[in-house]
């Protein structure tokens, strides 16, 4: 589950990822993470788009400013664009998400974040937080995605969530 980071930023934003050699950037759309990959009993999918549609009705559209970057080592070997502008209702809507048949404990704290790096050396990693810091994007946030990881790693859309006032 995630909220996309739409055009012309979201396709910037992989490029950039991909330029740095992540071998995932073109597999994962840019997103800002609100539930990571979780496995769901077939039997209960059904129960999917209620509880995130419920959840979904509950928010209104909301503002979203990316701008500077940032990393999770030495815990983990990710860079990152900041989320400055709607981290707050954004951490809010991925508690609401984690509920009912999605509840679970988080493996980290939740921080919003688009990443740009994950897994590469840290020299790369360094030149990619370094070189980024002065990115910026503005933009409403109107809707969250459920996405499928096909057989072949990448992340395509499957059900799109528009928020409250979106309907």
């Amino acid at each position: 589950m995630s909220i996309a980071v739409p055009e012309p930023y979201g396709s910037q934003l992989q490029a950039v990822r991909d330029g740095y050699g992540d071998p995932l950037a073109r597999a994962i759309p840019t997103h800002i993470t609100l539930l990571g990959p979780t496995e769901v009993p077939a039997e209960r999918l059904p129960e999917l788009e209620p509880h995130l549609a419920g959840v979904a009705a509950a928010f209104a559209p909301f503002p979203m400013r990316l701008c500077g970057t940032s990393g999770f080592r030495p815990v983990s070997p990710v860079v990152f664009v900041e989320v400055v502008k709607g981290a707050g209702t954004t951490d809010a809507l991925q508690e609401r998400v984690r509920t009912g048949l999605l509840a679970g404990e988080l493996r980290f704290p939740f921080h919003a974040h688009v990443t740009i790096g994950h897994d590469l050396p840290d020299e790369v990693l360094e030149r990619a937080e370094r070189e980024q810091a002065g990115f910026a994007a503005d933009f409403e946030v109107t809707e969250f995605c459920l996405y499928l990881h096909g057989a072949d790693g990448v992340w395509r859309p499957q059900w799109k969530f528009p928020l409250g006032a979106a309907r």
